[in-house]
């Protein structure tokens, strides 16, 4: 099959083995899938990543042991976990020592014809939901993952460090939640575009502490350090972002402040396929560009311009 294989360097294969699920597992044909900021992160060496990158699809099942759901139109979580271990037991699968991550960690990803995940993993997607929206699934589920760890009032301040993609969609997921919040950056062109969404924006530099909670979506190592500054003693961060780069951490800001901070990944599907098929959250507006898989270096290019908000990947 067609396929992106990072070794180094991104290359696209014509010759890559197709996949073969095992038992218990689906095979998917890809149809859309999107390129995020971890997957340009791996591109950069982070985590030291060999294989098909890509986590974020819509894609239709092809061969399953679930009769159901074959040619269902399906995302699917990204985390397959042992389902033997104690954090399996716990329920915590997303944090199974054992797991593999579709496209991050042990298991060949989205950026191809053709994909396996395990049956547990899959939701069907409903027919009123577009691929471009559905390709949105993964991102603004760990946008609404937030709301899981954390209950925010209407009456707080919030605001997102980062004008990119992610912070774009948890911007957008609490609107939808109608939780008011201010979404600074640095790109001028960047935050006109997202406040024609009918989203509040400011230039980072603008802000001045004293928010409830900050929620730091940079993408930069140095975002943490920034969240601090801005966050009201005894308020909280929550941290979106993975960097390969590391920086300076200063912990006495936290402690002195009595700040609580909040790690957030991925988050669960269920949410935000309800929030695409309400309308609530229509991502859409965020694409940028979509590219056919054949010209998926170009699209990784792309995806790496400032100046774009979301590229996307054909398969189909």
């Amino acid at each position: 099959m067609r396929a992106l294989f990072l070794d180094n360097e991104v290359r696209l294969r014509r010759d890559y083995p197709d996949p073969r699920p095992v038992s218990g597992e689906s095979l998917i044909k890809v149809e859309m899938a999107g390129i995020c900021g971890t997957d340009l992160e791996l591109a950069r060496g982070y985590m030291s990543y060999r294989g098909i990158p890509g986590h974020e699809f819509v894609g239709r099942v092809i061969e399953s042991g679930r009769a159901e759901v074959i040619g269902r139109r399906v995302v699917g979580e990204i985390n397959a976990a042992c389902g033997r271990c104690e954090w399996c037991d716990r329920g915590l699968g997303r944090h199974c020592p054992n797991r593999t991550v579709l496209g991050i960690l042990g298991r060949d990803g989205a950026f191809a014809e053709h994909l396996t995940l395990p049956d547990e993993n899959l939701l069907p997607v409903p027919d009123s939901i577009p691929n471009e929206s559905a390709v949105f699934c993964e991102p603004l589920a760990a946008a609404y993952e937030i709301f899981e760890q954390t209950h925010i009032q209407p009456t707080e301040s919030i605001a997102i460090l980062g004008d990119g993609r992610l912070g774009s969609l948890i911007a957008m997921a609490l609107k939808a939640e109608r939780l008011p919040s201010v979404i600074a950056g640095h790109n001028r062109s960047r935050l006109d575009r997202i406040a024609a969404l009918g989203l509040k924006v400011s230039l980072e530099s603008e802000l001045k502490p004293g928010f409830d909670l900050v929620i730091d979506a940079t993408g930069r190592a140095e975002g943490f350090n920034r969240a601090l500054e801005l966050v009201r003693p005894r308020g909280r961060v929550i941290l979106k972002s993975t960097a390969a780069a590391s920086a300076p951490l200063n912990p006495a800001p936290a402690v002195i402040n009595e700040i609580t901070i909040i790690g957030s990944r991925c988050g669960c599907f269920g949410p935000a396929l309800e929030a695409l098929a309400s309308g609530r959250v229509d991502p859409r507006p965020l694409i940028s560009g979509i590219y056919p898989l054949e010209d998926g270096i170009a699209a990784i290019r792309a995806a790496t311009n400032r100046s774009n908000f979301k590229v996307l990947l054909r398969a189909a």
